[in-house]
């Protein structure tokens, strides 16, 4: 059974950083693209960031410059280092695998970035 499990969420001031973590587990993880995603209240979710297997990332234009996804395939981590925070990144931050034909999520880690 996939499983992801967020942790790192916070809330900051603008012009903070945090560093979110994904931990994985059920599935072979290294050859996987991992996924991070977000949604904030009455909007609709989005992707911020992904990793490939081979380290290639990708970054929503919102974000590049300033968010940086990681991996860890030894410990089967994933990581998302957010840099100059402000309030438009306050949201619910989920990690996101497609494995098997079919999306996991994790239940996600609040960001709530607030003066």
């Amino acid at each position: 059974q996939v499983r992801l499990v967020e942790s790192g969420g916070d809330s900051v001031q603008p012009g903070g950083s945090l560093r979110l973590s994904c931990a994985a587990s059920g599935l072979n993880f290294k050859i996987y693209t991992m996924n991070w995603y977000r949604q904030a209240p009455g909007k609709e979710r989005e992707l911020v960031a992904s990793i490939t297997s081979s380290g290639n990332t990708d970054y929503a234009d919102s974000v590049k410059g300033r968010f940086t996804i990681s991996r860890l395939n030894a410990r089967n981590l994933v990581f998302l280092q957010m840099n100059s925070l402000n309030t438009e990144d306050t949201a619910l931050y989920q990690c996101n695998v497609r494995a098997y034909s079919t999306d996991f999520w994790g239940r996600g880690t609040q960001v709530t970035v607030t003066p």
